[in-house]
């Protein structure tokens, strides 16, 4: 299982074209995600204080585009998605408001 935090406007309009697409890909080649033990740290960097955000529970054996772990550190790689995310791979979504400090908290769900 990994994770991806996007808005949730941007994750509605994806299931109605039938695929995620995140800017990075056309930037970066890929597409950023988080193993558990990590999104808290992405999330408190990239997007404290922010609101109508939902977390994206991605089973990683479902997915159509090359998935690579890498990083600078061997023992905290993160999961990069080389192509657009295939819907039917997204066997969840979790709410992901802040807490009242702005920081963020992993859900009880994941």
């Amino acid at each position: 299982m990994i994770l991806h935090i996007v808005a949730e406007s941007s994750w509605v309009h994806a299931k109605s074209i039938g695929e995620y697409r995140h800017p990075s890909l056309d930037r970066e080649g890929f597409i950023h995600f988080s193993k558990p033990d990590q999104v808290v740290r992405v999330a408190n960097f990239n997007f404290k204080g922010q609101t109508g955000l939902v977390l994206l529970i991605v089973d990683d054996q479902k997915l159509r585009a090359q998935i690579k772990y890498e990083g600078e550190n061997p023992k905290d790689l993160f999961p990069h998605l080389y192509g657009t995310l295939n819907i039917d791979a997204v066997v969840g979504t979790v709410s992901f408001p802040p807490n009242s400090d702005g920081t963020f908290s992993l859900p009880e769900l994941i």
